[in-house]
């Protein structure tokens, strides 16, 4: 399944926080979104790139953006990944799959012979105007981070 496709909307949604909130993508019009789906709380990549983002989360505020992940896990796994980890990320969950559903994060993987749905790794760079703007398949957690705020500035300049 392809993801979507920068120049166009990117789909509304509301999802619960890790204390529960509500929270709703289009809350945060007129700034950018960075919006990236991860398989799961606690383990080795993830913790990496929600350190990663985490580390650089005052260098996308002088950018304007606001950095949102979202995993099938619960808000109480949330609560300890942030707390163990001292994340500074907005962390929403998608356990129904809805949202990893329609940015087609959600797929088919194989995982030692084995073929099951889950979370493929992806980042979605989103406009003030909730335009999606650039997108990142498959991400390798090695230096993504540094190419998702290099692409926000290019664009910022436009």
């Amino acid at each position: 399944m392809e993801m979507l496709t920068p120049h166009t909307p990117a789909p509304d949604f509301c999802l619960p926080d890790a204390k529960g909130t509500e929270i709703c993508l289009s809350t945060f019009r007129g700034k950018w979104v960075v919006l990236y789906f991860y398989p799961r709380d606690n383990t080795p990549g993830c913790t990496l790139e929600a350190k990663g983002f985490s580390d650089e989360v005052e260098a996308f505020k002088n950018l304007d953006a606001m950095i949102i992940g979202v995993s099938n896990d619960s808000p109480e796994s949330h609560v300890k990944f942030i707390e163990k980890h001292d994340l500074k990320v907005l962390l929403l969950a998608d356990p129904a799959h809805r949202v990893l559903e329609a940015y087609h994060a959600w797929q088919p993987k194989k995982l030692y012979g084995r073929e099951f749905l889950g979370t493929v790794r992806s980042t979605y760079l989103i406009d003030p105007k909730g335009i999606i703007r650039d997108v990142w398949p498959k991400v390798k957690v090695t230096g993504h981070v540094e190419s998702v705020r290099k692409r926000l500035e290019e664009l910022r300049v436009e």
